[in-house]
């Protein structure tokens, strides 16, 4: 195994790493350091899956789960890129995109019949929604901004939109019938151990298995929870209207990328909600269309668009008086008619929540303009953090980069934990009746009943990475300082689970002199940014969804971007996994790209991972080389970051290949300023005078390509060399990295 496994992933993340990784490999071979690469996009996914489908020359290797296996060794070193959590219509793309490349894959099956046909959606279904992250997560999550990120922020305070007191903008939620309310958990004792299963039982008694071969242990934490249908459809109409009489744009904010599952039915309930007058009127022809309001209006747009002209232009006519006779949408791009509702992977509340927060809660609307915006989050388990965030701003102004603390995370994520969507635990009820978690000895440990239609799900939170969470988090505190806080709520059933074995297992650990709370998440959230308002840090110890978030929304009001986080994920079994930061705007910047060959894309997230997992390759093989390395790669990004070498926001500037010239350069100097290791110093002093003496030609050559269209050939499986012909355009710098 290679000393350092480097991720293929997709979109930005994955063109800046055509022009980056030479320069990692180049700098670490001259330490004796090998860098392997595993492919884990999407479209990799895909070939890995379908190999009788492929030629021999188009098989792929299923580098997931083999990188799965590698995470759970000790010697583990994974630099973990942000990739596709594929929703529908993504899936969809991707393998249109591979077809038209010459692989013979199958559709997707939406309406499978036959045997085949079942099978090869239950494939494709595997591999959307989160499919990688719980594969390789084998260990907890410790998300910070570096110091030098912090520092440079503070110094340069992103812009931050304005707060009134009379801002509309406020958050909607159900409250009832949703999965915070109906919630029920258990902790799984010895007795009740084994091999479990997942039934619906039909008001006429008879049972269907909707997932066998379960396994349950002593000490897991098991919940299972539905949301009504009937009640989600009444509060979306209700929140439509009411958006349209205080005259304020409609905000759908959820994570269908993630809950590849539930949130996709509950985007296409508000879908419909949205143009019920319109799906009423048109059912018939939209059912022989084979219309799914799960896939947005986008989808929606195309199947009107295969209409005879007379009947296309009838449906258009009154799909555009809908959208009028309703209130203002939040859009995607104003400038192209996106709205929130053309496609559920558009908007992704992580991401979404934290910019609208940062704009001073305005979104755009479909003039062109910002304005308040009615933020529909319909579940309610979260849903109170970001209304204590608004009201907090509301009240007291927009929140200040150049003077805030900073709300680290320590995230509860090891072996699936409390993975509410991604993985096959999640149903829609199949007619009216219960839907029930039954152990090995055929007990009934929850059950709900439902009605058809309703979104019922379960998750199981093993005790191992609790207590290594709770290890974590105290670990955290005693080297930071800093404040904890658990954001567990006493009066969720999930939560009150975990809080009663964080109290067990916080006597375990030395705890004298720490400030550790436990707090309800939307007090938690109140808390935490009154501190950060005054410069004071916290650290929030959180389940796996509030890591989520919380690593975006905090990231993003303290330094303008999550991706420029360090995030640090401590295998429970000796190795480390090093992740960069979020890839939310990751499509809008290969779009640029394509378009006027141009990469805004931000890769510091990836120098302070690398940097992070070289000081880890140091420490466990005591390489004193990768020490060096990660020393200089520390005064490197604090260079970048001092003489503003980041990727400006438009051509003309520096881009991101522009910014990996620079990190080349001040690495370099770095190596050859240190007297530790003379070969490293004798290696890279004649590299540093070539990159410091070509500077001018070198950023020449890679700005000139800058405003003309750029052929990647291809999207989600762009040809290598293609892509290196783009992203590698200096002569001069290949010809001294090598």
């Amino acid at each position: 195994m290679a000393d350092i496994i480097y991720t293929k992933v997709d979109e930005a993340p994955e063109l800046a790493s055509a022009s980056f990784l030479p320069i990692i490999r180049s700098f670490t071979k001259a330490a004796g350091l090998t860098i392997g690469t595993r492919d884990i996009s999407l479209a990799g996914r895909i070939l890995a899956n379908f190999p009788e489908y492929l030629t021999d020359e188009q098989k792929q290797s299923d580098d997931l789960a083999e990188l799965g296996q590698m995470v759970k060794q000790p010697d583990a070193n994974v630099i973990k890129l942000p990739n596709i959590s594929a929703s529908q219509p993504q899936l969809n793309a991707a393998v249109k995109e591979l077809q038209e490349q010459g692989y013979k894959l199958p559709d997707y099956p939406s309406d499978p019949s036959t045997d085949e046909e079942k099978s090869v959606k239950a494939r494709y279904d595997a591999i959307k929604g989160s499919a990688v992250n719980p594969v390789l997560r084998e260990g907890n999550s410790d998300r910070r901004a570096p110091k030098a990120v912090k520092e440079y922020a503070k110094k340069n305070p992103h812009r931050m939109g304005e707060w009134v007191s009379s801002s509309k903008t406020h958050v909607a939620t159900m409250g009832e019938n949703d999965f915070r309310s109906n919630e029920k958990s258990v902790t799984v004792t010895a007795a009740q151990a084994g091999t479990a299963k997942i039934e619906f039982v039909g008001k006429d008694g008879a049972g269907t298995t909707l997932k066998g071969d379960w396994p349950l242990e002593d000490g897991d934490v098991i919940d299972s929870t539905y949301m009504s249908m009937k009640a989600l459809s009444a509060f979306l109409e209700k929140e439509i209207q009411d958006a349209k009489d205080q005259g304020i744009l409609f905000s759908l904010h959820m994570k269908a990328t993630m809950m590849k599952v539930s949130d996709p039915i509950i985007f296409g309930a508000c879908v419909k909600a949205f143009l019920k007058d319109l799906f009423d009127k048109h059912a018939a022809t939209f059912a022989e269309l084979g219309v799914n309001p799960d896939l947005g209006i986008g989808d929606l747009e195309a199947k009107i668009a295969t209409l005879p002209a007379g009947k296309k232009e009838e449906v258009e006519a009154d799909l555009k008086a809908a959208l009028a006779n309703g209130p203002a949408m939040y859009m995607v791009n104003s400038d192209k008619g996106i709205t929130n509702l053309h496609v559920s992977s558009d908007v992704i509340i992580d991401a979404s929540m934290p910019a609208l927060i940062r704009a001073g809660g305005k979104g755009w609307g479909p003039d062109g303009k910002e304005a308040d915006a009615k933020c529909v989050i319909p579940d309610s388990s979260y849903a109170g953090v970001y209304s204590a965030v608004i009201d907090f701003c509301r009240e007291n102004g927009a929140l200040d980069p150049a003077k805030m603390g900073t709300v680290p995370n320590v995230g509860l994520m090891a072996q699936k934990a409390e993975e509410y969507g991604s993985h096959p635990q999640t149903f829609k009820a199949p007619a009216d009746g219960t839907i029930r978690i039954v152990d090995a000895a055929g007990n009934t440990l929850i059950e709900h009943g439902v009605e058809e239609g309703d979104i019922w799900r379960a998750c199981r939170t093993k005790d191992a990475p609790i207590r290594d969470w709770v290890k974590l988090g105290v670990t955290r505190a005693r080297l930071s300082g800093m404040p904890g806080v658990f954001w567990l709520n006493e009066n969720r059933a999930h939560d009150a689970e975990l809080i009663k074995k964080v109290n067990a297992y916080l006597p375990d650990h030395d705890t004298s002199g720490l400030d550790l709370k436990i707090m309800a998440p939307a007090d938690a959230a109140k808390y935490s940014t009154e501190r950060i308002a005054r410069g004071e840090d916290t650290i929030s110890i959180t389940g796996n969804v509030l890591r989520d978030y919380l690593t975006d929304l905090y990231p993003i009001l303290e330094v303008g971007t999550s991706a420029k986080m360090l995030s640090i994920v401590p295998l429970m079994n000796g190795g480390g996994l090093f992740e960069t930061g979020a890839g939310g705007s990751a499509p809008k910047h290969v779009q640029q790209l394509q378009e006027e060959n141009y990469l805004r894309w931000d890769s510091l997230g990836e120098f302070c991972a690398l940097g992070a997992s070289l000081e880890h390759l140091a420490n466990v093989k005591d390489n004193g080389k990768a020490q060096i390395l990660a020393d200089a790669l520390d005064k490197a990004i604090e260079g970048l970051l001092d003489n503003d070498k980041s990727p400006a926001r438009r051509v003309g500037g520096l881009d991101n290949r522009g910014s990996h010239f620079y990190i080349a350069l001040y690495w370099a100097q770095a190596l050859a300023a240190q007297d530790q290791d003379a070969d490293l110093k004798a290696h890279f002093a004649p590299v540093a005078e070539a990159l410091s003496s070509n500077e001018d030609k070198i950023v020449g050559e890679l700005n000139g390509v800058q405003g003309a269209a750029a052929d990647t050939g291809g999207y989600y499986h762009a040809p290598q060399d293609k892509v290196d012909a783009v992203m590698r355009p200096s002569a001069t710098l290949n010809g001294i990295i090598g």
